[in-house]
């Protein structure tokens, strides 16, 4: 209920809402992730993994929003479209949570030890969490899409 109630009011803050479906804006998302795991390999070969992590993450996250704008939902707010993966779609949210938690804590954090081999699992699961979220959108089609939209409108009170 905890989650909900965080959803309600970012709904309420305008953060979360419904906007027309966007393949455009999809396709640009799909192309931000394919970058950024991209980018994310480069860093990690030149041994700058604590921004190799962070481009992971991103990787994720950027699908994740190119999912939610083939429904029609724009999510200001990470962790509200973290939850949402869960919460409307039945997907397991679990790896991409445990990397935005790695990103915080080398993006702000300076106590922590970490290894090529670690970062390298991470970009793996990653593009695993990416294939997985690429194969959902494809499958995709106007009544899924009107179900999900429906989901959303049920959780945060449209």
């Amino acid at each position: 209920m905890k989650k909900i109630n965080f959803l309600i009011k970012l709904k309420k803050e305008g953060k979360l809402r419904i906007v027309e479906s966007s393949e455009e804006i999809k396709e640009s998302y799909i192309k931000k992730s394919d970058s950024n795991i991209i980018s994310s390999r480069i860093l990690l070969k030149n041994d700058r993994l604590e921004e190799s992590i962070s481009l992971a993450y991103y990787s994720m996250y950027h699908i994740l929003i190119a999912l939610l704008f083939k429904i029609g939902i724009k999510s200001e707010n990470h962790s509200a479209s973290i939850t949402l993966l869960k919460e409307i779609f039945d997907i397991d949210n679990f790896d991409i949570s445990f990397a935005k938690k790695e990103r915080i804590d080398k993006q702000y954090y300076v106590d922590f030890h970490i290894t090529k081999e670690d970062v390298n699992d991470l970009i793996n699961k990653s593009e695993e969490f990416n294939r997985k979220l690429l194969d959902f959108i494809s499958k995709l089609n106007n009544d899924l899409i009107n179900l999900y939209r429906e989901k959303f409108k049920e959780l945060i009170g449209f």
